[in-house]
């Protein structure tokens, strides 16, 4: 904790602020990457798209797959994959004329494993 202080805010009434919390927030990010971050999280905010997330868990798949594990057409999948590409979300690689999906790395992993520990809280 910092030092605090009292001050009066412009709706008049005194607040105790914390010299460390202000600190902490004059070193916030740049508002441009709290936009991206916004976005980013956007993406999270489509159940189709969270559902294919998910479904990638379980490692590898090609569209067809995931259209059969998820009872969703190949196209309705192709355009949520091309979106999560978009955002790094997932990658792909290519064997012969099929493409294969997967997450991108990791960090995806933890953020789908932390929403779902909050939600279940």
């Amino acid at each position: 904790m910092g030092e605090e202080k009292t001050v009066t805010c412009s709706c008049g009434k005194e607040h105790v602020k914390d010299e460390g919390l202000m600190k902490r927030l004059i070193d916030m990010p740049p508002e441009e990457e709290l936009y991206d971050l916004a976005d980013f999280f956007k993406i999270f905010a489509d159940g189709t798209r969270i559902r294919i997330l998910c479904t990638l868990l379980y490692g590898e798949m090609c569209v067809s797959e995931i259209g059969e594990a998820l009872s969703m057409t190949q196209s309705a999948i192709s355009h949520q994959l091309r979106v999560l590409k978009q955002a790094k979300l997932v990658k792909n690689r290519r064997e012969g004329k099929t493409i294969y999906y997967s997450l991108s790395d990791g960090h995806i992993i933890s953020i789908l494993s932390q929403g779902l520990e909050h939600i279940e809280e």
